[in-house]
Order: C-alpha cells, then sequence, then structure tokens
C-alpha cells in the first residue's frame, strides 16, 4: 500500500477516536436512524463538502452529487435519490447548489472534447444557446463563466420542479421547498440566488411555465 492509502487509514481511526472523546455515544446514536430535512444536489467537486458549507454534522445533509450539480429526468440514479428523500425522509428542503470555478460548465463553454463526459455536459450546451444573447454580451469571460453557472443551477431547479416526485409531493400537500445557491471556492460564502419554489404557483411564477 503507497503512504497516501495507509494515512487514509490513520486519519479514519483518529478521526473516531476525537469523536468518542467528545461523545462515547456519538456513533451508536448515528447508527441508529437519519432524520435529514435537506436534500442537496451539488457537485462532484472535491472541494465542495456540502456538510461543512452549512455548518452541519452527519445525518443533516442527504446528498447527491455529479458533475455539474445536474438534475436530468432520464438519471435513474439522481431520481432514485430525490425519491427517497421526498417519500421515505419527508425532507422538506432541496438544495441544487453550483459552484464558481466549475469545470463542467467551463467545458460546456469550450470547442473541444474531453471525453465521455461530453455527453454529460451536453445539457450545459443547450442551456447556453438558450441563453445565447445575455451571455454573448457579456464580454469579460470570467464573468461570463460565472453567469453561466448561476443559469445552470437556476434552470436544474427548473427541471427539478417538473419532475413527477416533486409534483405528486406538492398535489399531495406536502411541503418540499426548492432553493438554487452558488458557492464561492475563493471566499467560502453561498450566494442565494433567490429561487425559492414550494408550489406549482410558485414554478409557473418564477419561470412563466405552461405545462
Amino acid at each position: 500500500m503507497t503512504d497516501l492509502y495507509k494515512q487514509l487509514l490513520e486519519n479514519n481511526k483518529k478521526w473516531v477516536e476525537d469523536q468518542v472523546a467528545i461523545d462515547p455515544n456519538y456513533f451508536n446514536d448515528l447508527a441508529k436512524e437519519q432524520k435529514p430535512k435537506i436534500l442537496w444536489i451539488g457537485c462532484s467537486d472535491s472541494r465542495v463538502p456540502a456538510n461543512e458549507i452549512v455548518g452541519g454534522k452527519p445525518g443533516d445533509v442527504f446528498v447527491h452529487r455529479n458533475i455539474a450539480n445536474l438534475v436530468i429526468h432520464s438519471d435513474m440514479n439522481m431520481l432514485s435519490v430525490l425519491d427517497y428523500a421526498v417519500n421515505a425522509l419527508k425532507i422538506k428542503h432541496v438544495i441544487v447548489c453550483g459552484h464558481y470555478g466549475c469545470g463542467g460548465v467551463k467545458a460546456a463553454m469550450q470547442n473541444k472534447s474531453i471525453g465521455i463526459i461530453d455527453n454529460w455536459i451536453r445539457h450545459i450546451k443547450d442551456l447556453y444557446r438558450l441563453h445565447l444573447e445575455e451571455l454573448n454580451s457579456i464580454e469579460d469571460n470570467e464573468k461570463k463563466f460565472n453567469r453561466l453557472v448561476e443559469l445552470n443551477v437556476i434552470e436544474q431547479v427548473h427541471d427539478l420542479g417538473k419532475t413527477s416526485i416533486v409534483q405528486n409531493a406538492w398535489k399531495n400537500g406536502q411541503e418540499v421547498s426548492l432553493h438554487g445557491w452558488v458557492y464561492g471556492l475563493n471566499s467560502g460564502y453561498v450566494t442565494d440566488l433567490d429561487v425559492n419554489i414550494s408550489s406549482n404557483k410558485d414554478l409557473h411564477d418564477v419561470f412563466h411555465l405552461d405545462f
């Protein structure tokens, strides 16, 4: 085994010892059940730890992550997580959290192939086309990049609200609120994009939908 791999195991032992020193029942209590109130749909980027960003502990946040925090209606992994969170865990808030400097979004802005991920980020390329006029009016490339990150999050909240899972929850009177955030890697702060949806009426009002 490499030194790095061995160090991971040692780090785990120290972490366990530290937690037990603070609370001897920490792991016994944690093993009983989970009652998160939040589902976090975020990017796979290793620099964006969901629990730590919101000051949470293990058990506070149910997490799904993928490249560029996409909500795709044919993605059974994401849908399974969403279904379990809404219908089994009865979570009340779903946060789609992107981050400035997202490699997936940046790749979608470039005209070069980087492998199988090209198929995944095609959704972001389509989003760029939908907002072509606004994005092309931004001369500064960094600002354009940041705006596409924000638009991507907003679009995912939109798509989340249209899933049969969320639609059925609202139809049955279940409280489920959808939110869009962007995390700043260089600051640690979250920007609330003020996309807060808790009903079909909100969805129609914000996105002017007709479906």
